[in-house]
């Protein structure tokens, strides 16, 4: 089903400020959210965009008039609200809100929405819902409700968060490590100002000043254009890695000591090895774009690899199901049992940090094997009109191969030697494409070429219809 009002999408609210996204709507989603979940307190934050403090308070005041009592942490991470929302059970928090747009560009803000325990609301799951009473208000015009009921308390305070991100590793085991930081003026920064303290490496700040305005661009690392900043950084301060994030924090993206950009794809692989060495035999789940070298390191690990359909509610759920110890797609939102089955930006550069002290290694060295075994074409988008046409002509060009074929997420097809997967986007008219090979860097090439060929040729076809 297709939401009525533009700014709601499947899994979150987001849109731009003023035409699709106001003050106004963001009153009656507070209204909306108390009426749908029936929450006793609700956390909210909001991240550095110019708009969300504003549009903070109107949710806020909305929630308050329909007798919801608001914990506001201000300026913050998504994952905060997360953490803030199971952390605080005793204080009855049935919900919290965060104010982000994410890795979005300027002049667009919106919501992520979540249940007690930091449990996802998407489409599903009550954001249509919501949706629909957000209707129904604006059409009516509705002020039946206890105005000015519930309470309002700042609370600031990120010593138990800070407390949480350390539990997860063993200080006493780190290296004096210099490290390359670049929250990207989004709001990374506050956060490793606070783990310093704590921790032995040196930190070599890069865009650290949170800023709505994007000075320096927006916080979006999954851009090539906007990781040799922070590659650049590393090689000129011979640091022993970088860490980039988005706006909000709630993805990480490394850098090995050489400037090289890692894809989130092995980090995933690095990430349940290190879990499974400290918990055998548990699971660890992953979506289906680029999976071979995860399954390889997880069976080998002595654990158990399980497939879920890209996207964080989907992750989540399935984590919750299976009770998995870590979740990873290769987007890099990197999901952990111990903070709600959430994601976090924060906790896996700490876990590849203590693996790099533990072990000795340098991150080139510790996944440099694993991109020779098993390279990868990164995703790769493709501007289609129509998707559903464009997977169909793929999937018959491949058939006479006889691949196995699965449509977990997309299509995705493997071979002896090769495998790929192709998924739509759910917003924009783009088909996206990850293509990976056993230790084949040539046949990669070739596939990706191969593929592109089709979708070229389909293209070119069309356009002379269209003539």
């Amino acid at each position: 089903m297709q939401p009525k009002i533009p700014c709601f999408k499947a899994y979150d609210i987001r849109g731009k400020v003023p035409s699709e996204l106001n003050n106004e709507l963001a009153y009656n989603i507070g209204r909306a959210f108390s009426k749908t979940i029936d929450p006793h307190t609700v956390v909210v934050g909001y991240d550095i965009r110019l708009e969300s403090p504003e549009l903070a308070n109107y949710l806020i005041k909305g929630l308050n008039d329909a007798g919801v009592n608001v914990i506001n942490i201000g300026l913050c991470g998504t994952e905060e609200v997360y953490f803030h929302t199971f952390d605080r059970q005793a204080q009855n928090v049935g919900g919290g809100i965060m104010i982000t747009a994410s890795h979005n560009p300027k002049g667009n803000n919106g919501m992520k929405l979540v249940r007690e325990q930091g449990i996802p609301i998407s489409g599903d799951s009550g954001l249509f819902e919501i949706c629909n009473q957000v209707e129904e208000m604006q059409s009516s015009k509705s002020s039946s409700l206890l105005l000015n009921s519930g309470w309002v308390s700042e609370q600031l305070d990120k010593t138990n968060y800070i407390s949480h991100l350390l539990k997860y590793i063993n200080t006493d085991s780190l290296k004096p490590l210099k490290i390359v930081v670049n929250p990207g003026n989004g709001g990374a920064g506050l956060i490793i100002k606070l783990l310093e303290k704590h921790l032995p490496f040196e930190f070599i700040y890069v865009n650290e000043e949170p800023d709505g305005n994007f000075p320096n661009g927006v916080p979006n690392p999954l851009l090539p254009e906007n990781r040799s900043l922070t590659s650049e950084a590393v090689k000129f301060h011979k640091a022993d890695m970088g860490i980039a994030w988005d706006g909000d924090f709630d993805r990480c993206f490394l850098f090995c000591e050489n400037g090289e950009f890692i894809e989130g794809y092995y980090i995933v692989g690095l990430l349940a090895e290190a879990f499974l060495k400290k918990n055998p035999h548990e699971k660890i789940i992953h979506d289906p774009r680029l999976l071979w070298n995860t399954v390889d390191i997880v069976k080998n690990s002595g654990g158990e690899p399980i497939q879920s359909k890209t996207g964080h509610a989907f992750i989540k759920e399935r984590m919750r199901l299976e009770n998995a110890i870590y979740g990873g797609e290769m987007s890099a939102h990197h999901y952990f049992r111990n903070f709600a089955y959430c994601d976090s930006g924060m906790i896996p550069w700490l876990l590849v940090v203590e693996l790099m002290s533990r072990t000795g290694k340098t991150l080139s060295h510790m996944v440099t094997e694993r991109i020779e075994a098993y390279p990868c074409s990164g995703e790769i988008n493709y501007k289609v009109g129509n998707a559903t046409f464009v997977t169909e002509a793929i999937l018959k060009h491949f058939s006479p191969l006889n691949p196995s074929i699965d449509y977990t997420d997309g299509l995705s097809l493997e071979f002896s030697d090769w495998r790929f997967n192709l998924r739509s986007s759910n917003t924009e008219p783009l088909l996206r494409l990850n293509v990976e090979t056993r230790a084949n860097k040539a046949l990669l090439t070739e596939r990706v070429a191969e593929i592109e060929g089709v979708i070229n040729g389909l293209r070119d076809m069309m356009m002379e219809k269209v003539a």
